[in-house]
């Protein structure tokens, strides 16, 4: 029997953190490779600590974007973050590249020729989740996570609060009733700030913020509100502790409250099935619940390195579907070709738009206008209510 009343926690991590400042360097080499050839084929990792940035992997695409250029993308992506510090400085840092040319052993197999279509850029399963529970048909927890550091991030960078640095965290448990979630249990931020300020002086410049974001009743009992609990967070960033690509997974996606894939996301380009795969599964999984199927969609894919065809396709609404799950699976089928290229064209993935999806989530996202975070778009659910 699934619990209707109960306590779930998600967490967030801000833009300054120092594995999402690595997620957001990787994605904007993506999109310079991208800007330059839409067919850029682009895994590069990046690793960062104190005044020390380190890129890694490869890469096919314009020989003119140079060493150099991918050391400016790197400083440009740090100082837009806004770290200027004595351990972390944009302009002060050492970049060292370590990139070369992508195998041709995966090329030949992503690559279509002949009669061969665009195969998956690598083996794997990938997971999209969709539910009801916030107008971005998100869980809850997650969205209010991210959505109490975005907002300290737009007091930071418009100046309303000086005080703040970029590394900051948030961690929010949602008490559910009957399924829902109904207020917050208890909430935890922890924020980097300038030296001058103490334990109390945070708190309350985050408490407004906070409340704000939250739905009107939610805020939790003030003994539940937890802010920089050590007490003292000014050393921060790639400074305190160092970071990697691709290590904060179950914040991009849904906050652990479904199932994750085998890979990240950032650093990639959309031949990555890692990637656009996962973009799919949840466009199609939104586009269920926005056609009001089920209440919670889960869609699992799976494919293998050089095939164009997914191996499988899972669908599971969690006992909450309108229609049998095998009939919304053939629904879906019908709806989006599910193959690599499919994919990519569908949601016009082949765009420099991967930078700012590196942080505060890769889904849940409004859809831009140009055509960033396209699979969250439920331009798909009158087709599928008329596919019934």
């Amino acid at each position: 029997m699934v619990a209707k009343n109960y306590l779930f926690t998600s967490e967030s991590v801000s833009e300054g953190h120092p594995d999402k400042v690595c997620d957001q360097i990787s994605d904007s080499i993506v999109d310079l490779y991208l800007s330059a050839d839409s067919l850029s084929r682009v895994a590069v990792e990046t690793l960062c600590t104190t005044n020390k940035v380190v890129l890694a992997g490869e890469v096919r695409g314009p020989k003119e974007i140079s060493h150099a250029a991918l050391e400016q993308a790197a400083r440009d992506c740090v100082k837009k973050i806004g770290y200027e510090q004595a351990g972390f400085h944009w302009e002060k840092l050492d970049v060292s590249i370590y990139v070369h040319s992508q195998s041709t052993d995966i090329a030949q197999g992503v690559d279509a020729s002949g009669g061969k279509d665009e195969g998956a850029g690598d083996q794997g399963i990938m997971f999209g989740y969709a539910c009801n529970e916030t107008e971005a048909l998100m869980p809850a927890p997650i969205f209010y996570s991210h959505a109490i550091l975005e907002r300290l991030s737009k007091a930071r960078h418009s100046g309303e609060e000086v005080g703040l640095g970029p590394d900051s965290k948030s961690q929010i448990t949602l008490a559910y009733e009957n399924g829902k979630p109904v207020r917050a249990h208890s909430i935890v931020v922890s924020t980097q700030h300038a030296s001058d300020l103490n334990q109390e002086d945070v708190r309350e410049i985050v408490r407004p913020y906070v409340a704000e974001v939250l739905p009107q009743g939610w805020m939790c009992d003030d003994s539940e509100f937890y802010v920089n609990p050590t007490g003292r967070f000014v050393i921060g960033g790639p400074d305190g502790d160092a970071g990697l690509t691709g290590r904060k997974i179950i914040v991009d996606t849904y906050g652990g409250a479904a199932c994750h894939g085998g890979g990240a996301f950032s650093g990639k380009d959309p031949s990555k099935v890692d990637r656009s795969a996962a973009y799919a599964a949840r466009y199609l999984a939104k586009n269920v619940v926005a056609a009001k199927l089920a209440d919670r969609c889960s869609i699992q894919l799976s494919y293998a390195i050089g095939v164009s065809k997914p191996l499988s396709v899972y669908v599971d609404c969690h006992g909450t579907g309108k229609q049998d799950e095998e009939k919304i699976s053939s629904l879906i089928q019908e709806a989006l070709d599910l193959s690599p290229r499919g994919i990519r064209e569908h949601l016009n993935l082949s765009q420099p738009i991967y930078a700012r999806t590196a942080a505060y989530g890769h889904f849940g996202r409004p859809v831009d206008s140009d055509g960033g975070f396209s699979w969250e778009s439920t331009d798909l659910a009158d087709l599928l209510k008329g596919l019934v």
